[in-house]
C-alpha cells in the first residue's frame, strides 16, 4: 500500500481493554476536537459501543493524527460489522491521511471479521469519499445529531 505516512508513524488496532490510558485519552480528545468542537455538535461521544469495539489509530511523532473504531457484527447493526468515529486531525487533512485511515480500517476489519458485510452511517457530504472504497448508498438521508447522514454498505 502506498502511504502518505512517514517512517516515524505508528499504526495500532486494539480492543478497548488493550488500550493504554494515554491511547484512550488521545482517541477521545481527537474525537471531541473533530465531532464536538469543529462540527459544533453537542452529543455524548463515548458510548458503550466503545467497550465492544476495536480502536484503530495513527500516531505521528507522539500525536494521534487519525482514528476510527471497528465494530463487530451485532453491535451497531444486526447482520453487519461497522466502521465508525472516523476522524483525522485538522492539521493533517491536506496530507490525505483519511484515505490511509480508511485503507487500514478496511484491512483490519477484514482480518477481524472476515466475510462479514460492512455498514456505515456516513455524514452525507462524505458519500463520494466512501464510494471510492466500495461503499454504496442504501436508504434515504436522515439526521443524526443534527448532521445529515446516509447509510452505506460494502459487501466483501
Amino acid at each position: 500500500m502506498s502511504t502518505n505516512l512517514s517512517d516515524s508513524s505508528i499504526v495500532f488496532c486494539k480492543n478497548f481493554d488493550s488500550l493504554s490510558a494515554k491511547e484512550i485519552f488521545d482517541i477521545l480528545q481527537l474525537r471531541a476536537k473533530v465531532f464536538i468542537v469543529e462540527q459544533n455538535c453537542a452529543y455524548l461521544d463515548p458510548d458503550d459501543k466503545d467497550k465492544e469495539s476495536f480502536h484503530l489509530g495513527i500516531y505521528l511523532d507522539n500525536t494521534l493524527i487519525a482514528c476510527s473504531r471497528l465494530l463487530p457484527e451485532g453491535i451497531s447493526y444486526k447482520t453487519y460489522c461497522s466502521i465508525g468515529r472516523v476522524c483525522t486531525h485538522l492539521e493533517f487533512r491536506s496530507r490525505k491521511i483519511g484515505i490511509e485511515l480508511m485503507n487500514y480500517s478496511l484491512e483490519y476489519i477484514e482480518t477481524l471479521f472476515p466475510g462479514v458485510p460492512i455498514k456505515i452511517s456516513a455524514q452525507s457530504y462524505l458519500i463520494n469519499f466512501y464510494n471510492k472504497f466500495g461503499f454504496e448508498v442504501t436508504g434515504e438521508e436522515y439526521m443524526e445529531d443534527n448532521i445529515p447522514h446516509t447509510a452505506m454498505i460494502k459487501i466483501k
